[in-house]
């Protein structure tokens, strides 16, 4: 193991701050367009989902690293909220995936954008060469 200089552990402690910012403020974002930061993943995980089709309930809860029955009730919340939808496989009739509403792609774009240029100052960040 490499030993670590003080300056290693400042520059640790520096980043693990910043990433807590950005969490901080990726949540207070969600709450401006009016969704949970859980609510916000969920999007998310359905947009960048790769693939013809939408992710299914056991992709989103690996995404979002929660059980699937925790999953279950924030899909359950987001689709009366009318931000997504669930689909029937086309091939497995038994696998059901989820869609983006118009209302929920409409509002992950917006997030995304915002995220994507908040992120381009964060790379900023000096990383730490040890």
């Amino acid at each position: 193991m490499t030993p670590m200089s003080d300056d290693d552990y400042a520059n640790l402690l520096e980043f693990r701050s910043a990433l807590r910012r950005f969490l901080h403020w990726s949540e207070e974002q969600a709450r401006g367009e009016g969704l949970a930061p859980s609510q916000h993943q969920l999007l998310l995980a359905v947009k960048g989902h790769r693939g013809p089709d939408g992710p299914t309930v056991g992709e989103v809860a690996g995404y979002l690293a929660v059980r699937h029955h925790s999953v279950v009730g924030l899909i359950d919340r987001a689709e009366k909220s009318g931000l997504v939808r669930r689909v029937q496989d086309s091939d497995d009739h038994r696998v059901i995936r989820l869609q983006l509403t118009a209302t929920g792609d409409e509002l992950i774009k917006r997030l995304s954008q915002v995220h994507l240029e908040e992120l381009r100052r964060f790379r900023a960040f000096p990383l730490p060469t040890s």
